[in-house]
């Protein structure tokens, strides 16, 4: 089977930049029908992550799988964002919603594991989370039950921000050893960010 030039290019599901080879969720056959019959093609429920705080998830559609997972592998690389993360575990609870889709996700402490499964499970471990808890409270289709993980995990917010909307201090909320996880997570993760604002002027 040959698709032309793309036999010289770089392997699709190769993340690059830091980030693992992608990951499948799900292949679906889908079917449209015609005048002369039906019509196949395949759709490809992608996740790409760095197993360090990034994941992305993408959604291709193609005549052929090969296809239908790139094409997913590149929107879940233009779908990147960063996970505010405390340790090895979220910040705080947070549920996501997509359609009837609802997925309910809760800090956990170290050496609980990701306590989740199918697409929310491979989403959580491509992003580096390993303790969490996870549970599915809507639909099971696995494209809602992946955009609700992935919405939840977008309406994380940064124990920071949350102090200061309050006007309070982080650890007068935060239980000490999750703030302590936090800042070091932020630590490692910081090398090249910019200084604080009251540091340069």
């Amino acid at each position: 089977m040959s698709y032309g030039n793309r036999e010289r290019e770089p392997n699709p599901r190769d993340g690059g930049e830091g980030l693992r080879e992608s990951r499948v969720i799900n292949i679906n056959r889908v079917a449209k029908v015609v005048k002369g019959g039906r019509r196949f093609s395949f759709t490809a429920l992608v996740v790409i992550g760095d197993g360090a705080g990034k994941v992305g998830l993408g959604y291709g559609k193609a005549k052929e799988v090969p296809l239908a997972i790139q094409k997913g592998t590149e929107e879940a690389r233009r779908n990147l964002f960063a996970v505010p993360m405390a340790g090895s575990t979220i910040v705080h609870e947070t549920i996501g919603e997509m359609g009837a889709g609802r997925v309910m996700l809760k800090p956990a402490a170290p050496g609980t594991g990701v306590i989740a499964g199918g697409a929310a499970r491979a989403i959580l471990e491509e992003a580096g989370i390993h303790d969490v808890l996870c549970k599915s409270l809507g639909s099971p289709n696995h494209i809602n039950v992946a955009r609700a993980t992935i919405n939840g995990l977008r309406g994380l917010r940064r124990p920071d921000e949350i102090a200061r909307l309050r006007g309070l201090e982080p650890d007068e909320f935060l239980p000490a050893g999750l703030w302590q996880a936090y800042k070091e997570s932020e630590r490692d993760g910081s090398d090249d960010a910019p200084a604080a604002p009251s540091e340069v002027s």
